[in-house]
């Protein structure tokens, strides 16, 4: 392991790549730090301490909405508006049209990514700055109004460092800047635990099974994440003048969950809505009524796995394209053993997906309600693991590892795993 370590370092271009993505975590790491103008931060904090909606946010902007600092919003705009273009681009024909040129028109694609996250950015800046007004020393527009820019700018410069890592760094930069905030909660969530202990709140037992369901669904995860159908194919072989061409076999590889953690973001953002309005409304019936859909309890737990399963049916069936696929199949000469190309291919690739999609939707809604199960078998209580945090960093972990894999190997026989 000294060894394949050995090996990054050895090559210049990555060892400047690594050294550049964790500059751009110092200035994220830095920025979390830094705090809006206009807003008391400990109004913020005893917000929290009291049990609010949006730990899961602050787990994301890595303690930066606690804070109420200038990324406080993290990047969650910026993948509110890719996921919004992905799904338009399914019924807007130019945005279709780009997608199928290439470089180009993922330039083009990026461009109105990148405006549509200021805008969203902003409206979720006022909405957040009006609704937490509680906590703005002098809560008049101008100041909302100044609040709203901090914010908006922050996301930006955000979105700009992760743009950056990806051009110039290792991995995907807005990943990485996620599982950057996920990961620095781990020193706060080890503390916490610790003092469980010094309270006598939990015993060792409890911290040694916690620790053992951790490892074990990291492992699970792991498998998961890496588990593919392959769908044999086998290319016809062509003659063309004395030259053949085709006439092997290879696969499709069909990902076990191919929707990523894009349902449990859709789910929770569903049901986190009515939520958050609630808790700005003083009316006890509504109240009572929201209640019932508090995170954690039996009613919201069933409804959050139902949205879940949809959810995964609906991102997988809008991101791959299954006549396409079975399309270019004919168009290359290459057909599934005992199937007829075309529509027959297409029906049978529709089928395994379908199970597939059925296995991948439950895996995330397991993964989903984790938390509530790990509290409940080790009565740890304020330490979040699992759910859309465990996925995000065992599959950037996973993706980087990749990719940093495939840069060494291009150098050396060696790889960074073996």
């Amino acid at each position: 392991m000294l060894s394949a370590l050995s090996n990054i370092f050895k090559i210049p271009e990555l060892r400047q790549r690594i050294i550049f993505t964790l500059i751009m975590f110092a200035v994220f790491r830095l920025g979390t730090h830094i705090p809006v103008p206009g807003v008391d931060p400990s109004a913020i904090e005893q917000l929290f301490m009291n049990g609010s909606l949006f730990g899961l946010l602050d787990l994301f902007s890595g303690g930066a909405f606690s804070k109420f600092s200038i990324f406080a919003m993290s990047i969650t705009p910026y993948i509110n508006a890719a996921i919004i273009m992905q799904l338009l681009t399914v019924v807007i024909p130019t945005l279709e049209q780009w997608s199928k040129e290439g470089a180009e028109g993922h330039k083009k694609t990026q461009k109105v990514t990148r405006q549509l996250t200021v805008i969203l950015a902003f409206f979720q800046a006022v909405g957040m700055s009006i609704g937490l007004k509680a906590a703005v020393l002098n809560p008049n527009p101008v100041n909302i109004l100044i609040i709203a820019i901090t914010l908006t700018a922050g996301t930006t410069l955000l979105m700009w460092i992760g743009e950056q890592i990806t051009a110039q760094g290792v991995g995907n930069g807005i990943s990485l800047i996620i599982f950057a905030g996920i990961v620095a909660a781990l020193p706060k969530n080890l503390g916490t635990i610790y003092q469980y202990l010094q309270a006598g709140t939990i015993n060792y037992f409890s911290v040694l099974l916690f620790a053992i369901i951790a490892v074990g669904m990291i492992v699970f995860v792991i498998y998961v994440e890496a588990g593919y159908r392959r769908v044999p194919i086998t290319y016809a072989k062509r003659v063309v003048g004395s030259r053949a061409y085709g006439g092997h076999s290879s696969h499709i590889p069909l990902k076990v969950n191919q929707a990523g953690v894009i349902p449990i973001i859709f789910a929770s953002s569903v049901l986190m809505f009515p939520l958050t309005v609630v808790e700005f409304v003083d009316n006890a019936t509504i109240k009572q009524i929201a209640s019932y859909l508090q995170w954690g309890t039996p009613l919201q737990t069933s409804i959050y796995v139902v949205l879940i399963i949809f959810f995964t049916y609906f991102y997988t069936a809008v991101t791959v394209k299954i006549p396409d696929m079975a399309d270019n199949l004919k168009k290359f000469g290459g057909f599934i053993p005992g199937i007829r190309p075309g529509e027959p291919t297409a029906g049978y690739i529709d089928r395994v997906l379908t199970r597939l999609t059925l296995a991948g939707s439950v895996f995330l809604s397991f993964i989903a309600v984790l938390p509530n199960l790990i509290a409940g078998a080790t009565h740890i209580q304020g330490v979040y693991f699992g759910g859309t945090a465990l996925l995000i960093v065992v599959s950037v972990a996973m993706h980087t590892m990749k990719q940093i894999e495939a840069m060494v190997v291009t150098r050396h026989y060696d790889g960074f795993l073996k």
